[in-house]
């Protein structure tokens, strides 16, 4: 049996990530992962099963690095318009640090390819109990989980895209996230979810 390397395999999951951000699912194949990451197609098979096995264990471990940034300094007894703050300052440093990781997410997020169920507790949990403080306090209107979640973070994730593509509307310039567009947005969402 062959050994596992650590450098190998975190060069098969960059590159897998890089492959299918660029190609999209149908983009990767083993044989194509193998000349990408310079390894035989017998050294990925050390480490995961088959094609869907490999996109599984990605998403679960890019999915547990994102609630780990997301987690830095957050408290989820704080006020609702602090918490918030946070969530949305960890989680466009953590984007903007990992762009082809959010991008791989975001093309996951609703794929039929992963179970999601297996996402961090430790998050689900912290975010759970942040929101219903919330409303208990009177500071978050009760909503649809659904319905929370587009109203506070979409318009972050859609800006961020906007930012690290370099595009914006259709005739206008590069948008540039910068302090000023984050308190101003973010001013948006947290009036948008008031009672």
């Amino acid at each position: 049996m062959r050994t596992r390397d650590i450098n190998k395999e975190s060069t098969i999951r960059e590159k897998a990530i890089e492959i299918i951000v660029n190609h999209g699912f149908d983009g990767l194949s083993m044989h194509k992962l193998a000349k990408a990451a310079e390894v035989s197609v017998a050294t990925i098979y050390i480490y995961y099963k088959d094609r869907e096995d490999l996109i599984q264990k990605l998403y679960t471990a890019e999915t547990k690095k994102m609630a780990d940034a997301t987690l830095i300094n957050f408290d989820p007894d704080c006020h609702f318009d602090e918490g918030l703050k946070i969530q949305w300052l960890n989680r466009i440093k953590y984007c903007l640090e990992n762009p082809y990781s959010m991008q791989f997410t975001e093309q996951l997020r609703n794929s039929p390819l992963v179970d999601r169920s297996v996402m961090d507790r430790r998050f689900l949990d912290a975010m759970s109990k942040f929101v219903h403080n919330a409303i208990d306090r009177g500071e978050l209107l009760p909503l649809p989980v659904e319905i929370y979640w587009s109203v506070a973070f979409a318009p972050l994730y859609q800006l961020v895209k906007f930012h690290i593509s370099r595009s914006s509307m259709p005739g206008r310039p590069p948008f540039i996230l910068d302090e000023k567009q984050i308190n101003l947005t973010l001013g948006l969402v947290l009036k948008a979810l008031k009672p």
